[in-house]
C-alpha cells in the first residue's frame, strides 16, 4: 500500500451539539463537500445536521491506519470524543480557516 496523507477528522455544527467523525485524503476538499451538502440538498448525516465546522484532525501516511483510527473514534462515547477534541483544541475553535496548506 502506498503512503500518502490521510486525515481523520471531527466536525460539528455551529452550536457544537453534534459530532461527526470521518476520514479523507484531502481535508480541505472534504470540508467544502460537507459545507455544500449542509447548505444544499442535505443528503448525508453531516449535511442534515449542518456539520462542517472542523474541531479536530490527525494526519496519517497509511490509509489502513487512518481507517482503523476513524473506527476507533466512532466507537467511543461522546464524552471520550469531547476529551480528545479538548486535548487538541481546548477552546473548541473552528479550524476550517487554518488548514488551507495541509
Amino acid at each position: 500500500m502506498k503512503d500518502h496523507n490521510y486525515f481523520v477528522y471531527i466536525i460539528t455544527n455551529k452550536s457544537k451539539s453534534v459530532l461527526y467523525t470521518g476520514v479523507t485524503n484531502d481535508l480541505v476538499v472534504r470540508l467544502y463537500q460537507h459545507r455544500e451538502d449542509a447548505l444544499g440538498e442535505q443528503k448525508h448525516f453531516a449535511g442534515r445536521y449542518s456539520c462542517y465546522y472542523l474541531l479536530f484532525f490527525e494526519r496519517f501516511e497509511n490509509i489502513d491506519q487512518a481507517i482503523a483510527r476513524e473506527k476507533q473514534i466512532k466507537g467511543w462515547k461522546r464524552e471520550r470524543k469531547i476529551d480528545l477534541i479538548s486535548s487538541f483544541n481546548k477552546d473548541w475553535k473552528f479550524l476550517n480557516d487554518t488548514i488551507e496548506e495541509l
